[in-house]
């Protein structure tokens, strides 16, 4: 939120403690983002692309279609550039 840019390079990852329906929304969010929902297991469930930032009082949510666990926001128009594709199994480095 609040930002003005993202690196090409980088992005946000959100870890639940377990899988459900989910939905973000692009409140006080500046730049077009690529919403992309995960499963248990790292699987692309649904993705949201190109959301745009909401200048209104009400913002549009832009739900998951199925359980997710993982929720993966880039740049707006990355997914598309990286060729990725519901049922796309995310890999994690975590350190």
């Amino acid at each position: 939120m609040f930002r003005d840019e993202m690196a090409a390079d980088h992005g946000m990852l959100f870890i639940f403690s377990r899988e459900a329906p989910r939905s973000f929304w692009m409140k006080n969010t500046r730049i077009a983002l690529d919403i992309m929902y995960f499963d248990a297991n790292l699987a692309l469930v649904s993705m949201s692309e190109n959301a745009p930032p909401c200048r209104t009082r009400q913002c549009p949510s832009y739900p998951s279609t199925g359980p997710a666990q993982y929720v993966l926001e880039l740049n707006g128009g990355k997914a598309s550039e990286l060729g990725v594709s519901v049922g796309d199994t995310l890999v994690l480095h975590l350190d």
